[in-house]
């Protein structure tokens, strides 16, 4: 042990020079003006930043021992290597490593290794720490007979049952082989993760992301990566996940996030009129609409240079338009190529009359006003929000543009009842928004990022799915979520269909079910729900035994529920780690004032759990992707009722009873939904 330690003292002294050196770069001397020296400036500021010696986060978690030089040809008496595997790089002044990166080639048989399949390594040690000191190791010699069959890690399992205070953490240390198989898969591909609850899709997907920066950095930071999340409370929660593996360089936002510069939301669809503006087939629509804008030329243009006038005719412009219109480039595009296409036409025909014209003469002619007027008449320009605003306020238009593809109930659901007077005072839903991005991408191409996590995924429409493809269509993406857990009027009913929206049909599906998070009762109890919410879905099977981590509490007639609940709370708190008091929420104020009189101070969801405050009140509306490490459930059957639909109710049931990492206690007064058993 003591040499361990010794090696930890020594990797965190080697951290701190690397660090320093950083902070000792002149860049004064190698820059030749301020722009390089600004660029250099911030890459040395993130170096320095990515180089943080975290003291609640160890150095490293494991070693590996290989019976044979890595790389060398494995001869008899060949000596072996021993690489230390952390979170990050770090070697000393002579630029030996003392700690190998978790991603790092080297470093992939520490998840993957076993018996069966030791890949050459003779030990595999596993490291516990308590409070960022090193306290035990744990060690499997993967290749000697006398220690047969495979164990539990009593480290690794402590690791993964660890109480969980403040935001999420990575799972580095316990990453396991069917996770790595999709952490470590190639930027190339896209891939679809289906997860049920505690399987670590979240945590997967965020490790593969660290992991592409690592193998594919230049390129990576060229395109850009983004992870997308359903909510802000969500994103808050996994914000540290990534820089805890010093990638500081990844953007987060929701779906709303990436469509909010288009529109201003200051409405709320009702849920008919969402489906239907989430639906694929208002792609169509306002494609149609779009390219109503383009009339058949009626009249020639006649370009005056000089004393010379040079005419192209209707039916040659209309030609010309009609070849534009094939080619079903981006409107704005074709815009932007309708002048130079006229003024080659001049250009033609002044080189028939032995004139030779070069291509600033033909820059001149398509900034002729004759030409500028003709590209006004024949190929507008048109404003995306303002297309959206008509085709919801106009019954007439909407009705020539969808005709065939929504039905005449359909169009009246989605047409606003008192149309706005301008895109400005609209009260655009968050629906819209979506609808406005999908015809800015008509007009002009949305910029596409190297990479793209969405997590969550289940519970977006098609026209979502749509704005999240045109930001990778150039790159991947790594799609997680769970079928069962769809909570919206949309949510998505296969993985086919969700791929096929967003533009990657190709991308593999994997799927997780061995649970790692929730325990085996309460995981048990919760997948009673699924052949009512998703027939077919196969149920998560939890690696953890906990007894006594499911209690189903009733509340006798007459007695209050509020004050059950609370004393619920106070039970689980006197154990250590969080709580989230999980309600439907429209009984959210009741548990509020009920905790108050109590003197039980509260979290919201989205600010962070501390040692002092552990109890977050969580409405099932933002419940999605949070866990704690105990969880109080009021009141099953009001979250049911709250949904519009029963099945929905149950699947947000569903996500509320599987949030609980160590004990769930559910407090009841109604009788609980049938399907619970």
């Amino acid at each position: 042990m003591s040499r361990e330690r010794a090696h930890l003292t020594a990797s965190r002294a080697a951290l701190r020079a690397m660090r320093e050196d950083a902070e000792a770069l002149d860049i004064r001397d190698v820059t030749a003006n301020w722009v390089n020296a600004a660029v250099l400036g911030a890459q040395i500021d993130e170096r320095i930043k990515s180089l943080a010696d975290l003291s609640h986060t160890p150095l490293f978690f494991g070693r590996l021992d290989y019976l044979h030089t890595v790389g060398a040809e494995r001869a008899e008496g060949a000596e072996g290597e021993r690489f230390y595997i952390g979170r990050r790089h770090v070697h000393d002044a002579d630029g030996d490593p003392m700690v190998i990166d978790w991603r790092a080639p080297v470093s992939q048989p520490f998840y993957r290794a076993s018996r069966k399949d030791p890949l050459d390594v003779g030990l595999r040690r596993r490291f516990g720490y308590t409070g960022g000191e090193l306290t035990a190791y744990e060690d499997e010699h993967l290749c000697d007979p006398a220690e047969s069959g495979e164990r539990t890690s009593k480290l690794l399992q402590a690791e993964i049952e660890r109480p969980r205070v403040g935001p999420m953490r990575d799972i580095v240390a316990t990453i396991q082989p069917e996770q790595d198989e999709i952490v470590r898969s190639g930027l190339s591909g896209s891939v679809c993760v289906q997860g049920g609850p505690g399987t670590g899709k979240t945590a997967v997907g965020l490790h593969r992301v660290a992991y592409l920066l690592y193998a594919h950095r230049e390129r990576l930071a060229r395109t850009g990566t983004l992870v997308i999340g359903p909510n802000k409370s969500f994103l808050h929660y996994i914000e540290q996940v990534l820089p805890a593996l010093g990638e500081l360089e990844v953007k987060q936002a929701t779906v709303d996030d990436l469509v909010a510069p288009h529109a201003e939301v200051r409405g709320a669809d009702g849920a008919d009129a969402a489906v239907i503006k989430g639906d694929a087939r208002m792609a169509e629509v306002l494609r149609r609409a779009l390219r109503s804008h383009v009339t058949v030329p009626a009249e020639p243009v006649v370009v005056v240079r000089g004393s010379r006038r040079w005419r192209i005719p209707a039916y040659e412009l209309e030609k010309i338009v009609t070849e534009l219109l094939a080619r079903d480039i981006r409107y704005g595009a074709a815009h932007d190529a309708l002048p130079q296409r006229i003024a080659h036409a001049v250009l033609v025909r002044m080189e028939e009359a032995g004139e030779a014209p070069d291509d600033r003469v033909q820059d001149t002619v398509a900034r002729n006003p004759a030409v500028k007027a003709a590209v006004k008449a024949v190929w507008p320009a048109v404003d995306p929000a303002k297309l959206v605003l008509r085709l919801l306020s106009d019954a007439e238009f909407l009705a020539e543009h969808a005709e065939g593809l929504l039905s005449a109930d359909e169009q009246k659901t989605i047409l606003w009842p008192k149309p706005p007077r301008s895109v400005k005072s609209a009260k655009w839903s968050a629906a819209d928004a979506v609808l406005i991005d999908e015809a800015g991408d008509l007009v002009s191409r949305t910029h596409s990022l190297g990479h793209v996590v969405l997590d969550e995924a289940q519970d977006l429409s098609p026209m979502q799915y749509r704005a999240v493809g045109r930001r990778c269509t150039t790159g991947s993406a790594t799609v997680l979520g769970d079928l069962a857990q769809g909570t919206t009027p949309w949510a998505t009913a296969s993985w086919s269909e969700a791929l096929r929206h967003l533009g990657k049909p190709d991308a593999a599906v994997e799927e997780l079910t061995a649970g790692f998070r929730v325990p085996r009762d309460v995981i048990a109890y919760a997948s009673r729900l699924l052949p009512s919410i998703s027939p077919g879905l196969a149920p998560v099977s939890s690696v953890r035994e906990s007894p006594g981590s499911l209690s189903v509490r009733r509340v006798e007639s007459g007695a209050v529920v509020s004050e059950a609940v609370v004393s619920a709370c106070a039970e689980a708190l006197r154990h250590e780690g969080s709580t989230g008091l999980i309600a439907a929420d429209a009984r959210i104020p009741e548990l509020a004032a009920a905790l108050a009189a109590a003197g039980h101070a509260y979290l919201s969801p989205g600010e962070e759990t501390t040692a002092r405050a552990r109890l977050t009140l969580v409405p099932t509306s933002l419940a999605k992707g949070l866990e704690y490490d105990y969880v109080v459930l009021d009141e099953p059957a009001a979250v049911v009722e709250g949904e519009p639909d029963e099945r929905t109710g149950l699947r947000r049931l569903y996500v509320a009873l599987t949030r609980a990492v160590s004990g769930l206690t559910i407090v009841h007064r109604a009788p609980l939904p049938p399907a619970l058993g």
